[in-house]
């Protein structure tokens, strides 16, 4: 007998690319912040100054962006133990 739609477990598959996606995004948080960081540095003239503000200011918002959405995975998960339960 097939299972309800509701109670199927994410494939490994739905889980792969949802966790490659979360890497590729803090990846490209960081090289943007990186990238901004040399232009300004160029137009500014001051050396190394922005390339490192703007390369943390990637890594705390990329860190900010996985922990947002692991947070709200594991809402999601709590919310459908709950609604399968009942």
């Amino acid at each position: 007998m097939a299972e309800p739609a509701s109670k199927k477990k994410p494939s490994p598959l739905h889980q792969y690319a949802k966790y490659s996606n979360m890497a590729f995004e803090m990846g490209a948080v960081i090289a943007l912040g990186v990238f901004g960081g040399i232009k300004l540095d160029k137009l500014l003239n001051t050396s190394p100054l922005m390339t490192i503000i703007c390369s943390l200011t990637g890594i705390a918002v990329s860190l900010y962006l996985i922990i947002r959405s692991s947070l709200k995975s594991q809402k999601n998960l709590k919310h459908e133990s709950k609604k399968n339960t009942h």
